[in-house]
């Protein structure tokens, strides 16, 4: 019953220690650990507790049950922390490029060394490890921001935020890299029939979008776009020309909303809003697909807006960049 009990404490700790990361002020890779020592600690807890009562197993069904449940758990330990890590060390990146973008971030641009890349759909993330064996829990989720066209070259877009993205500035060419990935579903490839896209991002929040914008363009594609992107200042605009070149390649509608706009702007300013959406989407704005990237305030008002214009639900994509 110890057991139990102990295990319930640690299971509450888990939720708690996730929920509330940042108010706790855990540092992500402190946080990551803990996750996985309280998820492990718990649930080797739980099966003490069971086998410790009997009541739970006293029955073939019931043991083999919790024997099945136990093996499984133990075989996607063996399967995330070491076969895969095992073939990720056989399929390295490296560093091509590091290019400066505006507002505080980089562009990391990585190659595959003698494998022929990683297909995955615009939109989707991988998961990061520099400097660092496979083996080590060193991962970070990073979008790509490069076109899906191509394999051979994978980008991301990162906004210096904590301390590993910091020290994105200072990775040289050559180094050697690992990815695990593709992973995520905020894609419009999931989206094929859609008459149309709706982007709206903040800040770096545009890196899964621009990947998005860049595929389509290399599909030469024809449906009509828009993108409302939100930033603090015009200097710190991310991905700001290639977006005005990009307008060239598609039936683009691009929309800049500054909160510190300069005095002579000309454009949007303030925040990306319900009263904002119904001044610059189309009458038909129902049967567009909606995809949104960025901080939480203001995905939460842009649901809202789009609630408002009686978008449907299931036609709202989102992604929260929280996660640093």
């Amino acid at each position: 019953m110890t057991a139990g009990r102990a295990a319930m404490l640690l299971f509450a700790l888990l939720i708690i220690t996730s929920l509330w990361r940042k108010p706790l002020r855990i540092h992500y890779d402190e946080w990551r650990m803990l996750h996985i020592g309280l998820a492990v600690g718990a649930f080797l807890l739980a099966l003490g507790h069971i086998e410790g009562v009997g009541y739970y197993i006293d029955a073939p069904a019931k043991r083999w049950l919790w024997t099945g449940y136990t093996l499984f758990w133990l075989l996607l330990i063996v399967y995330v922390r070491l076969l895969k890590p095992w073939r990720m060390r056989n399929r390295p990146y490296r560093v091509a490029e590091v290019r400066q973008e505006r507002g505080s971030s980089w562009t990391l641009a990585l190659e595959p060394d003698g494998h022929k890349g990683m297909r995955f759909m615009p939109g989707q993330f991988a998961w990061l490890t520099l400097r660092a064996s496979p083996w080590h829990i060193k991962e970070h989720p990073f979008f790509f921001s490069s076109s899906a066209a191509r394999q051979d070259r994978l980008e991301f877009t990162i906004k210096d935020l904590g301390d590993f993205t910091r020290a994105i500035k200072d990775t040289r060419v050559g180094e050697i890299a690992y990815l695990d990935g593709p992973y995520g579903v905020f894609s419009v490839d999931r989206r094929p029939k859609a008459p149309g896209f709706v982007f709206i991002a903040g800040g770096v929040g545009a890196a899964p979008i621009v990947s998005m914008l860049r595929t389509l363009a290399d599909r030469q594609e024809q449906r009509p776009l828009w993108f409302l992107y939100g930033g603090d200042r015009w200097d710190d605009v991310i991905f700001r020309e290639e977006l005005e070149a990009l307008k060239e390649r598609l039936d683009l509608r691009l929309v800049h909303v500054l909160k510190e706009p300069p005095t002579d702007w000309p454009g949007e300013s303030g925040f990306v809003m319900p009263e904002l959406l119904r001044k610059i989407l189309p009458r038909d704005a129902r049967e567009y697909e909606y995809f949104l990237c960025g901080p939480k305030r203001m995905s939460d008002a842009v649901q809202q807006g789009l609630h408002a214009l009686r978008v449907p639900l299931s036609q709202v994509h989102f992604e929260l960049f929280d996660l640093v």
